[in-house]
């Protein structure tokens, strides 16, 4: 029941309640019960009018005169989920109410209560009702400021983790924000301890199970929402109710309260702005550049037909039919190259950067659509009438791109009067001969990557898409390579890359997911190392069972429960090789 309503002590504690000298005779333990609605009642079978969290105010003289009848009177009550019972004395019973009603009261944990002095019922229903009344409206203001509030952050844009306090600091509750592999990517823990909220994390999330899209978890005492947006759910954002994490004592019969309707309007609210945020994106370009950056988003979204693409390229004067293709990108190899901070200067970075592949494509001759396409690449799109040319012309845009970079930083110095150390992620030092300021794995170096060369405009996004999973590879890649290709990337590396990409998460999941739950039950058992014990001594099971320090029976025993959880036969090569593929992928998930 909402947390709006009062509850029994709440009432109580009343003056038109206490005016009557109230004395608790049974059933303590519902003092917390919430409190709906007063209904005075003096017939015995006024249950099957009721709907449950009402306190009801009576003075006896309707009641059954024999003890069985008092006792079913009490057990009706408390089937139908009454809050409490309120009995006047003094004109049906004046010293106290009969032991039977309770000893029943007590037995169902229904709470009883004599009213010593007579008290007119009204004052009570309207000092009640009235704070009924002001709680409801205290929820409908609350309401109102969250949809207030997160309609402004998502109005200035604000970034997932201001998104995540202000959840926190409405709800007063730990906020956590996971991804579809249950890998925490923001938290706000309200005041609690951080290392408590998080310690074990994915186990204790597996562990939650709503039964909806948005949902309170009693068991775990989480509401959960699912966040995503055009159909593509990526994470779920979980709020942790009651904010102490405390629960009835097994002892009590009364259930986990819920959260109030407020909470799950803030959750979801929050929800939808993480979403937004995620879409939105921002950059200040020049008109030619925004229709290069929109007929780029195009191919790699599929927003545009291919055709308006084309046509529209053409009329930027960058041919883009009968020609071949192919997908580039470029981004700084390390994430703040120099040493700054803060995103007006990673948009400057890439602003620079995206002005020096412009020129870098003019010196090489070459026919391009380029632009930033994310927060830190620009993409290039290379239209050649050869495709012989291709990687002749790829080593003439990186050998280009370098000399535009080291002319800038040469000009830099020379007006400056002194050596920088970098300017927008230039890297604006002399550079040595042999030693390519594009190239390396110094502070201002650059990564060219590109994807594989097709010949028509409707593969070209999967060149582009190839080209940005290789130049996120090459991050981890310390070697001097003028241009990555896809064949300088191996699995670990394009795993690691994809790592956020929710259909691989979804696949860890689909393959893995019975055995990760089995193993967040059974922590000891350790199932998944060894699955991945077997599969990384080639499903020789002599071998495996060596390397894991276990019996051959033993393993072998674990080998088949292993194959009754997921369901699958380990002595397949498609299968096992599929299992293994997800492990490499999990661990490149739960890998920063």
């Amino acid at each position: 029941m909402s947390a709006v309503f009062p509850t029994v002590r709440e009432v109580l504690a009343l003056d038109p309640v206490r005016h009557g000298a109230p004395r608790m005779v049974a059933g303590d333990v519902g003092l917390d019960r919430p409190v709906r609605w007063v209904h005075v009642a003096e017939v015995p079978d006024i249950a099957t009018l009721l709907g449950g969290g009402e306190l009801v105010l009576t003075t006896g003289i309707g009641l059954p005169g024999d003890d069985a009848g008092l006792r079913a009177f009490i057990g009706d009550l408390a089937d139908v989920g009454v809050s409490g019972l309120v009995v006047e004395l003094g004109r049906r019973y004046v010293s106290g109410v009969p032991r039977v009603m309770v000893a029943a009261a007590e037995r169902r944990g229904l709470p009883l209560v004599e009213l010593r002095r007579a008290t007119p019922f009204v004052r009570i229903t309207e000092a009640v009702h009235a704070l009924i009344v002001d709680a409801q409206l205290t929820e409908l203001r609350a309401t109102e400021e969250i949809h207030q509030r997160f309609n402004d952050l998502s109005v200035e844009g604000a970034d997932t983790a201001e998104v995540i306090r202000q959840a926190a600091e409405l709800s007063g509750c730990p906020v956590v924000l996971e991804n579809l592999s249950r890998q925490v990517l923001g938290y706000d823990p309200a005041g609690e301890s951080a290392e408590l909220l998080l310690d074990g994390w994915e186990q204790h999330s597996r562990r939650i199970r709503p039964a909806g899209r948005t949902a309170y978890d009693p068991d775990s005492g989480w509401l959960v929402t699912v966040v995503g947006a055009r159909g593509q759910d990526w994470g779920r954002l979980l709020l942790r109710w009651p904010a102490s994490g405390d629960v009835p004592s097994a002892q009590s019969s009364e259930p986990t309260a819920g959260p109030p309707t407020r909470l799950t309007i803030l959750i979801e609210r929050a929800a939808s702005t993480l979403a937004l945020g995620r879409l939105i994106r921002r950059d200040a370009e020049g008109l030619e550049r925004q229709i290069h950056r929109t007929l780029l988003t195009a191919l790699l979204d599929h927003s545009r037909p291919v055709d308006e693409v084309a046509l529209r390229a053409k009329a930027l004067g960058v041919a883009l039919d009968r020609r071949h293709l192919v997908g580039v990108m470029v981004r700084h190899r390390a994430e703040d190259p120099a040493g700054e901070s803060g995103p007006e200067a990673a948009q400057a970075r890439l602003r620079d950067l995206s002005e020096a592949v412009g020129q870098a494509l003019r010196e090489a001759k070459m026919t391009a659509l380029t632009s930033a396409v994310d927060d830190n690449s620009v993409g290039v799109l290379v239209a050649l009438t050869d495709p012989a040319a291709e990687d002749r012309a790829l080593s003439a845009f990186a050998g280009a791109l370098r000399r535009v970079r080291h002319d800038a930083g040469a000009g830099r110095a020379s007006s400056g009067g002194e050596a920088p150390r970098s300017t927008a992620g230039i890297d604006t030092s002399p550079v040595p001969s042999g030693v390519d300021g594009a190239r390396g794995a110094g502070p201002g170096a650059v990564i060219v990557a590109a994807g594989s060369g097709v010949s028509t405009l409707r593969e070209a996004r999967r060149s582009l898409v190839e080209a940005r999973q290789i130049a996120e590879a090459a991050t981890r890649d310390r070697r001097d390579l003028a241009v990555f290709r896809l064949p300088h990337v191996g699995l670990a590396g394009l795993l690691h890359l994809l790592r956020d990409e929710p259909r691989l998460q979804t696949f860890v999941e689909r393959e893995l997911g019975a055995l990760l739950e089995y193993d967040a039950r059974h922590p000891r058992e350790r199932l998944l190392d060894t699955l991945r014990t077997y599969l990384e001594q080639g499903r020789n099971k002599s071998a495996a069972a060596a390397a894991a320090h276990l019996s051959r029976p033993a393993f072998y025993e674990r080998l088949a429960r292993i194959a009754r959880i997921l369901d699958v036969d380990l002595d397949s090569v498609e299968a096992s090789l599929s299992l293994h593929v997800a492990l490499l992928a999990l661990q490149a998930v739960r890998t920063p």
